[in-house]
């Protein structure tokens, strides 16, 4: 029997026109929550009063001016000061924000090659003392007990931000996505428990990974509530004994992979036992002064034999070849335990990705190095953002989010402005795929 081959799903839609005559109309809903979330928490007061910036008395925009309106751009998923103004160019998102009118890219790039290294410190302290007005309020609105944690564990890393041209402060280092190019070398400590960044240093692109680690964690330190131990964790990159120092010295903890030219020497001297429950892996722990340190320090490590590639000759003598990893660290954890925690750090590597290509942290560049530094520190604050409104939210699925899945389904949303009864009025549609995790983001941007 033949079958009719015509849609049943589908019916003719007639003629469409289009008049561009609409008023009060945006595609970008959800930055409203964003700006409103900016000004209930005084951030844009605190940029004015923390990161002062003289202009000329005839300067009509302020550096903190630049810097709301690039961190809510990147929020929004502008990738170029240009597309910075295109976004603000909606006229919804103005009037909400209480903007008149907004610079032109060349004047913002300006404002921006206009800042010093006075700014770019205040900047950083800036992220500090926001966090630590976050944690509290969370804390005594019942939706987070990171405030009164008094443990922390943080994943600390570098990462590699190639450029295309001779971008002051850009050099060739280590670069292993595009050999030979020049790059910036950020360095970045995230919070495990919340997912923001806890301090961002912008560094030359011929950095080493570990250079400027023991200044970098006196600064963080220093920010930090004395009751905090935190417990910091590192690839071979921060096997530097230094900073072990600085740590042992303050009460802190650390978990670093070790880093030796003698590794595999270290390791078959060690007396190893089998790990229960896990066929073919061993462990071992001991004690162990590297050049330099002048004290011991506890390793644990655990390994693995190696299998025999397919079609490789055999072996004359039956040596066994293992797969070592080896680790430095404070914490009282079994060798086993101690690998699985290290582990986790593959979260870290996400969240640098999920700053890095989602949120654009060193992606827009000018040709001045502390004018890039600011511009990535508008980044580091856009993306802490998204995760301050998560955490504020108490919304459990909303923190699990990543920047680019809370731009997709909460700040690309439809709105139309009404005005009336001395109010503003957003009216969205009633049919929000996350209706749940949309009324968390509204409530926690419009919420007293």
């Amino acid at each position: 029997m033949k079958r009719n081959s015509r849609s049943r799903a589908r019916t003719s839609s007639g003629k469409v026109h289009f008049q561009s005559d609409a008023k009060g109309l945006t595609s970008q809903a959800g930055l409203i929550p964003v700006m409103k979330f900016l000004d209930k928490f005084g951030i844009t007061k605190s940029l004015d009063k923390l990161v002062p910036h003289e202009r000329g008395d005839s300067a009509v925009y302020s550096l903190a001016d630049v810097i709301i309106l690039t961190c809510v751009g990147l929020v929004g998923g502008a990738t170029s000061i240009l597309k910075i103004v295109a976004l603000w160019s909606d006229g919804v998102l103005r009037r909400i924000g209480g903007w008149s009118r907004i610079p032109d890219d060349s004047t913002i790039g300006r404002i921006f090659k206009e800042v010093k290294e006075e700014q770019i410190a205040l900047m950083e302290a800036l992220t500090h003392r926001l966090r630590g007005r976050f944690w509290k309020a969370a804390l005594r609105a019942g939706v987070s007990k990171i405030g009164a944690i008094r443990e922390i564990w943080i994943d600390v890393d570098s990462t590699v931000k190639t450029v295309f041209g001779e971008q002051e402060g850009s050099a060739k280092g280590y670069n292993p996505e595009k050999k030979g190019a020049r790059s910036y070398h950020p360095l970045l400590a995230f919070c495990c428990a919340t997912k923001e960044i806890m301090q961002a240093w912008y560094r030359t692109g011929n950095a080493y990974t570990s250079n400027g680690i023991v200044d970098f964690m006196k600064q963080l330190l220093a920010h930090m509530p004395d009751r905090v131990r935190l417990v910091f964790r590192g690839d071979s990159g921060f096997f530097v004994g230094a900073l072990m120092a600085l740590l042992d010295s303050l009460g802190h903890g650390y978990l670093i992979k070790v880093k030796l030219k003698n590794l595999v020497a270290l390791m078959e001297r060690q007396v190893w036992t089998a790990i229960p429950g896990k066929p073919g892996w061993e462990q071992c722990e001991f004690y162990y002064e590297c050049s330099g340190w002048g004290k011991t320090r506890h390793f644990v490590a655990v390994r693995i034999e190696q299998e025999e590639k397919p079609g490789a000759q055999p072996k004359l003598i039956d040596i066994k070849i293992y797969d070592y990893f080896c680790y430095v660290t404070t914490e009282k954890l079994t060798p086993w335990a101690t690998h699985k925690k290290y582990g986790e750090r593959a979260t870290c590597e996400t969240l640098i990705e999920e700053s890095k290509s989602q949120m654009g942290m060193g992606h827009i560049k000018t040709g001045d190095f502390l004018a890039n530094a600011a511009l990535f520190h508008c980044a580091v604050l856009a993306y802490n953002t998204v995760k301050w409104m998560a955490l504020m939210s108490g919304n459990d699925e909303l923190r699990k989010w990543e920047v680019q899945t809370v731009r997709t389904f909460l700040v690309r949303v439809a709105g139309k402005l009404l005005t009336g009864n001395n109010q503003l009025t957003i009216r969205t549609p009633d049919d929000h795929l996350y209706p749940t995790e949309w009324g968390a983001w509204v409530a926690v941007g419009l919420a007293a």
